[in-house]
């Protein structure tokens, strides 16, 4: 059923691409196996697939432990900066950089490991008190500092839409993201480049890549509905 569910959205993703014009090789579909067991991840393997995103630091380290073949490991959950040790080198890419704080810890244990760790900025583009994420009018200045930063490498920008029914109501959000990630590219910074757009979810996916998204994050209409055994972070 994961396997069916999996091409299911990606055919979408396709479709959405042919629409806008797009390549839809420029679009990459992460599996969301954040609280699902290894016998699904292994189940999607089975079809070539090397995209998976994760929340929680321990659950990427469990997982990546069990499953040692080769994955593109996504940390897409909020971070906390006594966990950093844990995510830089398991993931290829941390979608969810939200203060300077953060940056400079991850660019410590990189620099420590010897890495530089790709990172996306993560930006509350809706302004809800809810979620976590750069104020829109702070991004530039995010981004301007981190990187400064060794170990970084800058690749673009993350949002979480609002939760809403019908996703046409998100497309303003992503369009402002895509001119976001067009304003800082322009600017030329060093070890920054703007090339990724990681948004959309299960609901309003379409939506993102007919916007620009580079990368779409879909857990539930892959895997079915979840549970919540793992805390911590």
């Amino acid at each position: 059923m994961v396997c069916e569910n999996y091409t299911k959205i990606r055919e979408r993703i396709d479709a959405a691409c042919k629409l806008s014009g797009r390549d839809p090789k420029s679009v990459t579909l992460i599996a969301v196996s954040k609280t699902k067991p290894v016998s699904m991840i292994r189940e999607l393997m089975e079809i070539g697939v090397e995209d998976f995103g994760e929340n929680h630091a321990q659950e990427l380290v469990a997982k990546t432990e069990e499953i040692t073949e080769p994955l593109r490991w996504h940390f897409i959950g909020n971070l906390q900066t006594n966990k950093v040790k844990y995510v830089v080198g398991r993931a290829c890419l941390i979608h969810s950089v939200n203060s300077l704080r953060l940056a400079e810890a991850i660019s410590k244990e990189s620099v420590k490991k010897g890495l530089v760790s790709d990172i996306l900025i993560e930006v509350n583009i809706a302004d809800e008190a809810t979620k976590e994420g750069i104020a829109g009018d702070e991004a530039v200045s995010l981004v301007e500092s981190a990187s400064r930063l060794p170990g970084l490498h800058i690749i673009g920008l993350m949002a979480i839409a609002p939760p809403v029914d019908d996703p046409e109501e998100n497309r303003p959000y992503f369009r402002s993201l895509r001119e976001l990630a067009e304003k800082i590219g322009a600017l030329g910074l060093e070890g920054v480049e703007m090339k990724e757009l990681s948004m959309g979810m299960t609901n309003d996916f379409t939506c993102a890549v007919e916007e620009g998204a580079t990368f779409v994050r879909v857990g539930t209409a892959i895997f079915g509905e979840r549970s919540y055994p793992m805390q911590g972070r």
